[in-house]
């Protein structure tokens, strides 16, 4: 029987059917209270001019997982690495890409608009895009829209028990801001004392000693503690 060495040696991949093999990314932000997700316009054929997903093929060269290839995708679109990113789900089939069999990974993240917008604004095939304005856009390409769908569903989910719409945020923020994100992530409003518990319970934040104005009264300015990751809680908020 063939040993392990001798097989691999002999092994050609060119030798099975080919799969197409992507990573795609949702980058969500809020930008006038309205939650909305990163869109380029297709450069290439197939579905050349539609709008889709930030993402593209792994580069064996220099990616070492999917998440490398989602972080460096996401680079080249937003110029920026979001602090948060986690993986959604595979989608494949063999009808989802004209091209073939294929299947991508997918990746969801939030990120402060104003972070990457100096970049966005530089470059004509990249534009947030309210996510309830998507219902008007069609074509999109791929199966791009059913994967933001999961992806608001999983975010929504997550907004309930863990911190994670902070990511939403710049660097600084208020209390305020944050329960917006968290209201627009909702689709409902939610209540305060219950966002206060949890924000303090979370130890994720401190104060960084300013005070920002919100029409007549003045408001605490927070961010988030160094090398401190979104914690989850056991109950849902307002639960």
């Amino acid at each position: 029987m063939q040993n392990e060495a001798d097989y691999l040696r002999d092994y050609r991949a060119g030798d099975f059917p080919a799969v197409l093999v992507t990573v795609d990314s949702v980058l969500f932000t809020l930008i006038d209270e309205k939650l909305c997700v990163l869109m380029v316009q297709r450069a290439n054929h197939p579905q050349l001019g539609y709008w889709g997903l930030p993402g593209g093929f792994i580069d064996q060269r220099t990616d070492a997982s999917t998440q490398d290839t989602a972080l460096r995708k996401l680079v080249e679109k937003c110029g920026v690495k979001p602090a948060w990113l986690e993986q959604l789900a595979t989608f494949s089939g063999r009808d989802r890409d004209p091209r073939g069999w294929s299947l991508t990974t997918a990746y969801f993240a939030l990120i402060g608009w104003q972070t990457c917008q100096p970049h966005i604004r530089d470059v004509s095939d990249a534009r947030w895009i309210p996510v309830e304005e998507l219902a008007h856009i069609d074509p999109i390409a791929f199966d791009h829209r059913e994967i933001i769908a999961v992806a608001r569903e999983r975010l929504e989910q997550k907004t309930l028990y863990s911190m994670v719409p902070v990511y939403c945020l710049g660097e600084e923020f208020t209390l305020t801001e944050l329960q917006g994100v968290i209201e627009a992530i909702l689709q409902k409003p939610i209540q305060r004392k219950s966002l206060v518990r949890r924000f303090e319970s979370s130890e994720m934040f401190e104060e960084t000693g300013k005070m920002a104005v919100t029409g007549a009264r003045q408001a605490k300015v927070y961010r988030r503690k160094a090398g401190v990751d979104g914690l989850n809680f056991s109950r849902n908020l307002g639960g």
